[in-house]
């Protein structure tokens, strides 16, 4: 592996790394998180800026680990020019936001956090811009999302961020799923994911028969990200969010992942009329709307947000013409919309953290107590007007050169310089509102805070912005010029335009309709200018039509009206019939796709069945039938039959030579068991009206045998399944191709340990990955549980508790030790080490012999139980370090570092390697690196298991409680 690529990995994986370590800071060390996200940001920004001469010359770079590569899926890097410059984007402006950040943050806000989540951005939106397939792509695009949501509704205890950061996440990530859907499609139409063989696939792509279905679903995701028309409407709900957050997401990152995706799919997917009119309309929509919605905004976050979504517009336009030069014309835009628009933002929080408000109607006169801020702000905001002789003009000069174009001869064509002039109006109009209102004008008064310039660093960031589209704007092709010929080449090829960056191109109609803009913006304004100055929010005409309120009520539609009339109808609260439900619609299924293929169970061929083994199948037949009966009134009973069962299958691996399965289902069946009778103990009970003669009712009779019908014929269908399929005759089976090579390439004569940590060891990372989601989730629930008020009271054989339970509000201090679980009590504590030692046999034996992670895992699960059986809830925790969730984290953590590790030398994740290693007098003994996968696996179930009996043990903590206050509130009530 080069030095190139291992950077390119770096430059992906160093802001997670670094989100990570942020968690672990302090919460009142927010200047150290601060150094720590800048640190991060400045190598990202030097790897990044490092890596140009191997991009310059036109070729990409690429760094790829197989991953899955039987099916295209590959960890697959790819630095273009054109990615290039989003990262550089993303780093250069993630670095001034931290700057800035450092003094806009409130010491009384989590800093960290706040550092971490920025950092995890940083990262989604890096990996989403570098990456080389298509699905990859995919998984950051909706890590953007969810990531942008936590930043959104960083403020949680606001209401207005919470409403922000949930439409955030629903429009974009709705739109992310279609776009994933998209994806796919293209993959399966290139026959690849490789991004490279995307892009030169266009002709094949274009004239596919689901290309016009590939393209609406790839544009409702790219549309919804950069807030096009109709999904603009988030966009403005997200400035609830701290303004370094609405920087950075505004300038360089969120909304213009739609734009990188639009420019990037360009060469494939423009061209066609339909490319033109869906985005067509969609650009020239929202360049107009949103220009127009910001002249009448009166908070100045608003104003810059609405803006956003129309400089937002005016890309996606160019890139609908499908002209090589309205796509430079469309990159060129994109990096100028993040210089001036980033200093925009920072600039209204240095203002709103200064004086206490955003409100433009409070604010004026501000220049003469922050001239050096307003100086700022006024060239950033004449870069957004299009002034000359800044960056923001010589970009949409371009615009108009390309609006005037005739491109596909039809309306949309026609009007397009028309409504680009317009919006370029509005964009002269809402600019000097902007300048006037909030810096010129009479001085404030009644402000929250004095006005006053803010520290030099705060501020820092912004001069570099304005510098830079002062820079640009009057020596273009010497400053950006190849960078930006490097990008466009990258996304054009061999179709790139000759264009120029002069700044003076001649007097021509792009020039006069410039000129035209400047002065009809002038001139609206001065007209508008009182008005603008007492109007409440909102533009004319659609001051009503409320993003905000549209969407609550869609949603409430959604939910309440179609969810709720759907539920009611075929849903119920009782959970007999909602299993009625699932097990009627499962027999439906399986029964159906088994008759409509063929099957017929005349031809089952029922060979000779020892007759010990058909005795105990009928004596397991009998529990599952029992328990299935006797569970909605017997509970104990219940369990009891279940665990009998559980056990009959322990003896059919046995008897089917399966002792690895038998094993671990004993394992289970024990831990299972003891869980749930615990979590009988703290049900109501159930009491039996013997003088209703209603309960004895025919009905009710029917009822459980229908009951039992239909669990028996489900039980026989499976049964049915599981006979054939093992009785069928296969020339070669897969289980012979394991038995082959398990030793040969997985190290280990354990073939199932071998099949869980190896061959299919990805299968088992998502299996861990969902045991560890639903602990997580019993959990909650039980954390939300009270014990039922009948059971609150100790039972019988409790009321005098032993000297080693405390949990009960009966035992005294210093009672003596009573006879109540003496024995078991002691023995159960002594079977601590050694179920330990049996754990760790299991453990180290399972890659050759019954045994393994999983096992472990349940085996020392056992041995927590026992403790917390023996002596209480209180007892335990106060001599045992459990923290089950670190376990859980930790197993994770090292089940996946061990798939990761096989990158290192160049394998496919989770490829495992096993060696012999000769030790002193021991001698030679065989070694897998899946032993590490394993560990995690160990480490993962123990700690899930352990955390839903600390869940069920706790119960027993927060009776006494409830019992005292039960009391407590009769006694109150009695008086």
């Amino acid at each position: 592996m080069d030095i190139a690529a291992t950077l390119l990995l770096l430059l992906v994986l160093a802001p997670f790394v670094g989100s990570i370590a942020a968690l672990c800071i302090p919460a009142h060390k927010g200047t150290v998180s601060a150094w720590l996200a800048g640190s991060i940001a400045l190598f990202c920004l030097a790897t990044a800026a490092g890596l140009y001469p191997v991009i310059a010359s036109g070729k990409a770079l690429r760094y790829s680990v197989e991953w899955l590569p039987e099916l295209g899926l590959n960890f697959t890097l790819r630095l273009d020019g054109f990615a290039w410059m989003f990262a550089i984007l993303i780093a250069a402006i993630g670095l001034l936001v931290v700057v800035y950040a450092r003094y806009y943050m409130s010491a009384s806000d989590p800093v960290p956090r706040f550092f971490s989540l920025f950092l995890a951005f940083m990262g989604a939106m890096l990996g989403l811009v570098l990456s080389g397939n298509l699905i990859l792509l995919a998984f950051f695009w909706e890590l953007t999302s969810i990531i942008s949501f936590l930043l959104i509704g960083y403020w949680h205890q606001n209401a207005a961020a919470r409403d922000g950061a949930r439409m955030a996440l629903t429009v974009t990530g709705t739109g992310g799923l279609c776009m994933f859907i998209g994806l796919i499609l293209i993959g399966h139409i290139v026959g690849s994911y490789d991004l490279d063989v995307v892009l030169a696939s266009g002709n094949v792509i274009r004239e596919h028969p689901l290309y016009t279905t590939v393209l609406v679903l790839i544009l409702l995701g790219a549309l919804t990200k950069s807030a096009q028309f109709p999904f603009h409407f988030w966009l403005p709900q997200a400035m609830a969010a701290p303004t370094p957050v609405s920087a950075y997401l505004h300038s360089a990152t969120l909304v213009k992942a739609g734009i990188f995706l639009l420019t990037r799919l360009w060469p494939v997917l423009a061209g066609t009329d339909q490319w033109f009119w869906i985005v067509g309309l969609a650009g020239l929509s929202t360049l107009l709307l949103g220009a127009y919605f910001a002249i009448f905004q009166q908070d100045m976050k608003g104003l810059l947000a609405y803006s956003t979504i129309s400089h937002l517009g005016l890309i996606t336009a160019l890139l609908s013409l499908g002209s090589p030069l309205a796509a430079v014309a469309a990159i060129f835009h994109t990096m100028n919309h993040a210089t001036f628009k980033a200093s925009l933002f920072m600039a209204a929080g240095i203002i709103d953290h200064e004086t206490g408000t955003r409100d433009m109607r409070r604010l004026s006169g501000l220049f003469r107590f922050m001239p050096f801020t307003a100086t700022l702000a006024m060239v950033a905001a004449a870069a957004m007007a299009g002034v000359p002789l800044l960056n923001g003009f010589l970009s949409k000069e371009m615009f108009f050169a390309e609006a005037i174009e005739t491109h596909k001869y039809n309306l949309l064509d026609t009007v397009t310089p028309y409504v680009a002039t317009l919006a370029s109006i509005f964009s002269v109009t809402y600019s000097l509102r902007f300048i006037h209102s909030v810096f010129f004008g009479p001085p404030p008064h009644d402000l929250p805070k004095a006005p006053h310039e803010p520290p030099h660093w705060m501020r820092a960031p912004i001069e570099f912005l304005v510098l830079a589209c002062l820079v640009v704007g009057v020596i273009p092709a010497l400053t950006v010029g190849p960078f930006l010929h490097t990008a466009v080449q990258s996304v054009l090829g061999e179709a790139t335009p000759v264009y120029s960056l002069a700044v003076w191109h001649g007097w021509n109609v792009p020039l006069l309709m410039s000129l035209i803009a400047l002065a009809g913006g002038t001139a609206l304004f001065l007209m508008m200018k009182s008005y603008l100055a007492t109007s409440i929010e909102g533009p004319p005409l659609f001051r009503r039509l409320e993003g905000q309120r549209i969407f609550e009520r869609v949603l409430v539609t959604l939910s309440w009206k179609w969810a709720r009339s759907i539920e009611m109808r075929a849903g119920t609260r009782r959970l007999q019939q909602q299993m009625r439900i699932l097990v009627a619609l499962s027999i439906a299924a399986g029964t159906i796709v088994l008759f409509s293929h063929g099957f017929n169970p005349a031809k089952i061929l029922f060979r000779s069945i020892d007759p010990a083994f058909a005795l105990i199948w009928l004596v397991g037949m009998a529990c599952a039938v029992g328990a299935a009966y006797q569970a909605k009134f017997h509970r104990l009973a219940s369990l009891v039959l279940l665990g009998g069962a559980g056990l009959v299958t322990c003896l059919t691996f046995v008897w089917l030579s399966a002792p690895d399965l038998a094993v671990t289902q004993l394992l289970v069946e024990i831990v299972t068991t003891v869980l749930i009778l615990l979590g009988l103990r703290w049900l109501p009970k159930r009491i039996e009206n013997q003088d209703d003669p209603a309960m004895m009712t025919i009905s009710v009779r029917l009822r459980r045998l229908r009951d039992l019908a239909m669990a028996v014929f489900a039980g026989l269908g499976m049964m049915l399944i599981s006979y054939t399929v093992m009785r069928r005759e296969i020339p070669e089976t897969i289980s012979s191709y394991f038995l082959e090579r398990a030793y040969g390439e997985g190290g280990g004569t354990n073939v199932v340990n071998v099949i869980l940590v190896d061959f299919r060891g990805f299968d088992t990372l998502g299996e861990i990955g969902v045991l560890c989601i639903v602990a997580l989730t019993v959990f909650a629930l039980l954390l939300r549980f009270r014990p039922a008020t009948e059971s609150l009271e100790a039972p019988e054989q409790q009321r005098f508790q032993n000297a080693f339970d405390d949990d009960h509000p009966d035992r005294k201090k210093g009672d003596s030790i009573t006879e109540y679980l003496l024995v078991p009590s002691v023995i159960m504590r002594w079977m601590f080490p050694v179920i330990g030692m049996l754990a760790a046999f299991l453990f180290f034996r399972g890659h050759d012999l019954p045994g393994g992670g999983f096992a472990a895992g349940i085996a020392m699960s056992i041995a927590f139980i026992l403790q917390y059986m023996a002596g209480g809830t209180r007892w335990v925790e106060e001599r045992l370090r459990i923290h089950p969730l670190r376990w859980m984290a930790i197993g994770l953590t090292v089940a996946t570092a061990t798939g990761l590790g096989a990158w290192v030398f160049g394998y496919p994740f989770l490829t495992s390697h096993s060696q012999y290693i000769s030790l002193p007098v021991i001698g030679k003994i065989p070694l897998a690196t899946a032993i590490l996968f394993d560990l995690g696996v160990f480490a993962l179930v123990l700690g899930a298991t352990v955390l839903i009996l600390i869940a069920l043990a706790h119960q027993s903590v927060r009776a006494p409680r409830a019992q005292a206050r039960a009391a407590k509130t009769a006694a109150k009530e009695a008086g």
